[in-house]
C-alpha cells in the first residue's frame, strides 16, 4: 500500500540556518539541501503541491547591521533569501523537480514576479514554487510572509 496523502498543498518554511553547514562555517550544507530536494521530489511525485519559503539567517541577520538603517538591513536580508532560494532551485532541478522561483522584489532574469494567481497555476501544474524575497517590505520576517 502506498503513502496516504494527508495534504494536497504544503508550504515548507525553512530557516537559513537549516541549510547551513554549521560544522565547517559554510553558508550551505549541500548534503542537507540535497536531502530536502529529494523529499520535495517524493512529495511532488505523490501529487502534493509544494511551495517553499527560506529565511536568510545563514547569510545575514539584521543584528549584523549595526550602524545601518534598520530598513536597509532588512533589505539586505531579503537579498539573502534570494540567494538561498536560487540555491534551493538548483538542487530541486537537479533532483528532477520542475520549479519556479518567484520574488516579491523585481529581479528580472533571476525570478518571476510574484503573482498569487500564477503561483497557484504553477502549483496546480506540479511545479514547486519557491517564494523568495519575503514580502519585499522591511520589518516583516520570512516567518510572517510564510
Amino acid at each position: 500500500m502506498g503513502n496516504e496523502i494527508r495534504f494536497r498543498r504544503v508550504l515548507l518554511k525553512l530557516s537559513g540556518e537549516a541549510i547551513a553547514d554549521k560544522k565547517n562555517g559554510e553558508i550551505f550544507d549541500s548534503g542537507i539541501i540535497d536531502k530536502i530536494a529529494g523529499i520535495v521530489k517524493r512529495l511532488t511525485d505523490d501529487g502534493v503541491e509544494v511551495a517553499i519559503v527560506i529565511g536568510a539567517g545563514n547569510i545575514w541577520r539584521g543584528v549584523y547591521g549595526k550602524g545601518l538603517n534598520r530598513a536597509r538591513a532588512d533589505e539586505m536580508g531579503m537579498l539573502g533569501t534570494m540567494i538561498n532560494s536560487m540555491r534551493m532551485e538548483d538542487a530541486l532541478e537537479t533532483a528532477g523537480c520542475r520549479v519556479t522561483l518567484m520574488s516579491s522584489i523585481p529581479m528580472q532574469g533571476f525570478a518571476e514576479p510574484y503573482d498569487f494567481r500564477k503561483a497557484r497555476r504553477h502549483l496546480e501544474k506540479g511545479k514547486v514554487v519557491i517564494l523568495g524575497g519575503g514580502l519585499g517590505t522591511p520589518f516583516i520576517t520570512t516567518d510572517t510572509a510564510a
